[in-house]
Formats: C-alpha cells, sequence, structure tokens
C-alpha cells in the first residue's frame, strides 16, 4: 500500500506563507448569531430591545440594562435538539447546554434615576449541527476540479501550472516560468494531485463519479462575555454601552466519498476535520426613548461594531483513493493514480471582521397584564472582512509587539458578491392572566444571507483558496424562528421556560462549477443542488432571583 503523508508546508514547498485569511464561506459560518439568551427573552423571539429590562438585551440594545430597578441574577441551561440529519461519527443529536449566567447591579442616583452595571455571558452560536448529503454526479467529480485547474494553468486565470517539485512531490505554480507556488493550489489540489491524477508513467487523469455521499458533523460553540454601564433619567431616557468579548470554539469533520462511473467497487473518499479556535471582542451601544410621559410606549436606537476577530483554524484531511492501480482499456494496461492513501494538515493564524449591525425597536405595555415589542435589525454580510496578517508592529509606548494586516481584496470581493444585507424582524407578547404567572409567544425571521447562485470559488489567487481542505457548501435560504414560553414568579424568584422551534434550508453542493478549454474543447464540471434543512428544536429554563 502506497501512502502519502507529508504536512502542508513541505509537501508543497508553499516557501514560508505567515500570511493568511479566510474564506468566504467559512467567515460566514462565524458571524451566524442564534437566539439564545434567557429564557423570558427567547420566549418571546427576542423582541425586547425597547421593552428592556431583560439581561438578554445587553448585546444588542445595552439600553436595555438601564431600564433594571432592582438588582437581580440568572442563569440559563437546557437542551437542543436537531430534527434533521442523521447521526454520524458518534454525535448526539440532542446535547445539554449551558446557555446564559449574569447579573444586573442597580443603583438608585435620583429618585427616578438609575446607574447600573452587568454582566453576562450567552452562547452566541451553538454549532451542534449534523448534515447529510447525497445525490447523483453524471461524470462530474473532486478530482476533476483540480483536473481542470491544473488544464486552465495559470493563477491569473484560476489555476496552477504542475510540475515536480525537488523532493519529486506535485505542486502548482503561479504559471510555468514560476518557481511561485500559485494560491490557488489548495491542500485538496495537493492531495488530488500527488495521490490520484498522474500516474507511474507521468501521465494525468481524471476520474468520472457516478454519485456521491457526504456526511459533517459540527460542534462547538461561541461564548459572548457582555460587560455593561447604562442608565435612565426620570424613566424616560435610558442609554447603555456593552464591552463584548467572544470565544470560538469550532470543530467540525467530514467524510465525502464519490463512487466512480467507470470502476466496479471503487471509491475516492476525503475526510476532512477542521476546528477553530479564537477570540473576538466588540461595542455595542443604545437608547431608549419613552417620548410621551403618560405613555409606557417607547422606541429604541442602537447599533453594535464589528467582532474584531484573531482566530486560529487547523485542518488535518486524508483521501483514500480506492481506483484500482492498474486496469484494462482495449487490451492494453493503464496505470492509475500514484498512492492508495495520503494525508496533509496545517494551522494558521488569521484575522476576520464581521459586519456592523443596526437595530430599531418598539415596545409596549398595557397595565401590568401585555407587553408587546418589535424589532428590526440589519447587518451587511457582504461587507465582511478577511484580513492578511502581513508582518509584526512595535507600539515603542508599551514596549510590546502586535501583527499588522491588510484587507485580502480578492476574497473580499468575492465574499461582497456571494454574500449580502440580513434583516433581522422579532415579533414578541408577553400576557399575564395573573400577576405572578406570564405566557409568551414570539416569531423571529432572519432573511438569506446567501445570494442565490452564489458559489465557493476555488479559482481565486487568495490565501483563503490556498488552504482551503473541503470543496462542499451550503447557501441557506431564510431562517423562521417560533418560539412559546411561560414564567412563574414566587417572591423574589422567577422560574422561566421557553422552547423554540428554528427551520432553515439550503442548497447543498459537493463543488463549484468552473470550466477550461482542452485542445480547443471546452471541458465543465459541476452537479446540481441538494436540498438539505438545519432543523432545529431548543427547550431552556431560567432560574432568576432579583434583589
Amino acid at each position: 500500500m502506497k501512502t502519502i503523508n507529508y504536512l502542508l508546508l513541505a509537501a508543497m514547498g508553499m516557501m514560508a506563507l505567515p500570511m493568511s485569511a479566510q474564506e468566504t464561506y467559512e467567515n460566514a459560518k462565524i458571524t451566524k448569531q442564534d437566539l439564545n439568551g434567557t429564557a423570558r427573552y427567547v420566549g418571546m423571539g427576542g423582541a425586547m430591545e425597547a421593552l428592556g429590562a431583560d439581561i438578554s438585551t445587553i448585546s444588542s440594545n445595552p439600553a436595555g440594562i438601564g431600564m433594571f430597578r432592582r438588582s437581580s441574577v440568572s442563569i440559563s441551561g437546557g437542551l437542543q435538539s436537531n430534527y434533521s440529519g442523521n447521526s454520524f461519527d458518534g454525535a448526539n443529536k440532542t446535547n445539554a447546554s449551558f446557555d446564559q449566567g449574569g447579573f444586573v447591579y442597580a443603583m438608585r442616583t435620583s429618585r427616578n434615576s438609575f446607574l447600573n452595571f452587568a454582566f453576562n455571558y450567552h452562547k452566541g452560536q451553538n454549532f451542534d449541527f449534523i448534515l447529510n448529503a447525497a445525490n447523483a454526479l453524471n461524470g462530474a467529480s473532486q478530482n476533476r476540479q483540480s483536473y481542470l485547474k491544473g488544464l486552465i494553468g495559470d493563477e491569473q486565470y484560476g489555476g496552477f501550472t504542475v510540475d515536480k517539485t525537488n523532493n519529486g512531490e506535485y505542486n502548482g505554480y503561479v504559471n510555468s516560468t514560476s518557481n511561485n507556488t500559485a494560491y490557488t493550489w489548495s491542500q485538496l489540489d495537493y492531495l488530488y494531485w500527488n495521490a490520484v491524477i498522474p500516474n507511474t508513467e507521468g501521465n494525468f487523469y481524471s476520474y468520472d463519479a457516478k454519485d456521491y455521499s457526504f456526511a459533517r458533523k459540527h460542534t462547538g460553540y461561541i461564548g459572548d462575555y457582555d460587560f455593561n454601564i447604562s442608565g435612565n433619567a426620570s424613566d424616560r431616557f435610558y442609554w447603555g454601552v456593552t464591552f463584548g468579548l467572544k470565544d470560538v470554539h469550532y470543530h467540525g469533520f467530514s467524510s465525502y466519498t464519490e463512487d466512480m462511473a467507470n470502476y466496479a467497487n471503487s471509491s475516492i473518499t476525503i475526510n476532512d476535520q477542521r476546528d477553530i479556535t479564537g477570540t473576538g471582542f466588540d461595542i455595542a451601544a443604545g437608547i431608549t426613548v419613552r417620548p410621551i410621559e403618560s405613555s409606557p410606549f417607547r422606541f429604541a436606537l442602537y447599533f453594535k461594531t464589528p467582532t474584531w476577530y484573531d482566530l486560529t483554524t487547523r485542518n488535518y484531511t486524508t483521501i483514500s483513493n480506492g481506483v484500482p492501480s492498474t486496469v484494462t482499456v482495449n487490451g492494453e494496461t493503464q496505470h492509475n493514480g500514484l498512492y492508495d492513501k495520503g494525508h496533509i494538515g496545517n494551522s494558521y493564524d488569521f484575522k476576520m471582521y464581521t459586519p456592523w449591525k443596526f437595530g430599531v425597536s418598539l415596545g409596549h405595555t398595557v397595565g401590568d397584564y401585555l407587553a408587546l415589542g418589535a424589532t428590526y435589525e440589519y447587518e451587511d454580510y457582504g461587507s465582511i472582512k478577511s484580513r492578511v496578517i502581513d508582518g509584526d508592529g512595535y507600539d515603542a509606548w508599551t514596549g510590546s509587539y502586535y501583527q499588522t494586516s491588510s484587507n485580502d481584496k480578492v476574497m473580499n470581493d468575492h465574499t461582497s458578491a456571494v454574500l449580502k444585507g440580513v434583516s433581522t424582524v422579532k415579533l414578541g407578547v408577553e400576557v399575564k392572566p395573573v400577576p405572578e404567572l406570564a405566557l409568551r409567544a414570539g416569531y423571529n425571521y432572519v432573511s438569506p444571507a446567501y445570494e442565490k447562485n452564489g458559489q465557493k470559488n476555488p479559482l481565486l489567487p487568495s490565501y483563503g483558496t490556498s488552504y482551503q481542505s473541503a470543496s462542499d457548501y451550503v447557501n441557506w435560504k431564510a431562517t423562521n424562528r417560533f418560539t412559546l414560553g411561560a414564567g412563574y414568579q414566587i417572591g423574589k424568584w422567577n422560574f422561566d421556560l421557553a422552547y423554540q422551534y428554528s427551520a432553515r434550508k439550503g442548497d447543498f453542493y459537493p463543488f463549484s462549477y468552473i470550466e477550461a478549454v482542452n485542445d480547443g474543447t471546452v471541458e465543465s464540471n459541476g452537479t446540481t443542488a441538494t436540498n438539505v434543512k438545519d432543523d432545529r428544536g431548543q427547550l431552556l429554563f431560567t432560574l432568576g432571583y432579583k434583589f
């Protein structure tokens, strides 16, 4: 059994690539936010930015914390279940989750004014999810994508020129006269061009596939740690500022298998493991105004800066080549592929900045038995920025070193073409049939972030392409969330329960459509979309105490 097992930088002769950036679809995965927090907040669909007095508004409209008149502490947790997808690689479809914990210290400064301080942790995104897809390929294949990039032959057109390095391995160069590795040469390209496409005689082949099967488990979370100062003046004007820290822990493992069209019982499998860790920070600020003194109606305006992320990503990717090493074609022996197995891995740091977020919210109460909330938020996913770490700087004032970075223009242009502005609408109602009991319902809608015909582009001369180890992507459609909740108060204690059902559909592609010219003939490689779902349920409980 022949095996290739080199690390990326050694095998690819990548010179030294200290600079790096991330890819559009991976960035969008980190940017997305769940509806999560206290059970009251979730039960009302998150529509509490103007109503306030709930600690979960700390990360959206910080002025909501300024409405607290008593100090409080709360803790939340529960279960999240995946309703779509089949179990894979030991991943559970239902998992326990610690979702929120925080406190508010309310300090009276005058008869009708307060200065409040708060801290809150909440799980901004729960990555636990299993994705499955399978479909026919009708001759297209993942290895053919790498093969066509070699036919293109020049980095400026999306390809690379293949030649051997000094240690006898194949590498993709900028063009036929360059000794520099092309930024279009990815980790997947390395595996295919060293294990599958060339044979022992130095000939290059691509292999048709008849169908594929794919499964990926996602686990981990993004933790949000928010520190707030807020207040109000005469119960008419409320303000707040929140400084937020984020902690990223993402793990994904996928297995992608293609059944070959021309060789019975043969297949090629790519297994890919990727971990993303790191930290980020952002700032949010907002105001809430009660314009009519005799009315409880209020409106809120708020914004959040980009989250400035410093992240590290690691992957370990393997290939299993099941194409027979020798076959007979028209009475002649043909040798296929150089290796049966191989692996590659890498680790690098990168920076990514999420979009600005802007919001407006309305809230109204009737007596002490009815509360109504409505919120609209907007953020432009097309403005997500991939940043290239391009050096180090020295701060003479503090005597410390820091990293310098610049925009990855190629990838950022792709992001602005593939991703778009996202609108979030939140609606919520709370009814108290008796003072101790609250019943809640909410609806939360998030518009699609992806252009319908967008695709992960493997032809981009970008650091984000160089480090790709998977070719699949999903163009997710709108997210619809429906929530119900109830709360009961006993003295200073609050007990709240909420259920959330979240659903979205998407178009899955195992690889992108590309084409190349071979001896005057246009050769293409692509496949149709496969419908996938991300349906989830969350059961959430909050225990709160006011003092």
